[in-house]
């Protein structure tokens, strides 16, 4: 179980942004994770993704990881911002954008 958490872990702190979805963004596989991810895509930063269909010791163990029982989540700068819902109310309040060029150092005043 740790090996998976040691993974999972430096998924996160690799990567600024990165979403656990089932598919992947161009493929999606449901459509919590397809809403998540066009959430992103019109934030216009580049984001990493880790298809959980793909190891399901991944789709568990991030679960696990963040204490958070659905998939998609959201890791910006190593914390969880949250799933679906979440995600769509950063997006339409801005904030999400904010969150996500800050955290890519994309951020231009």
């Amino acid at each position: 179980m740790s090996d998976v958490q040691d993974t999972i872990r430096q998924q996160v702190e690799g990567n600024p942004v990165i979403l656990y979805m089932k598919g992947s963004p161009q493929f999606p596989q449901c459509g919590f994770s397809m809403r998540a991810a066009q959430a992103l895509a019109g934030c216009g930063v580049e984001f990493a993704y880790v298809n959980v269909l793909e190891d399901e010791s991944i789709r568990q163990g991030i679960k696990d990881f963040g204490n958070w029982p659905t998939i998609p989540q959201l890791y910006v700068n190593g914390e969880l911002l949250g799933g679906c819902d979440i995600i769509l109310e950063m997006y339409e309040s801005g904030e999400l954008e904010k969150a996500v060029t800050e955290a890519a150092g994309a951020s231009q005043e």
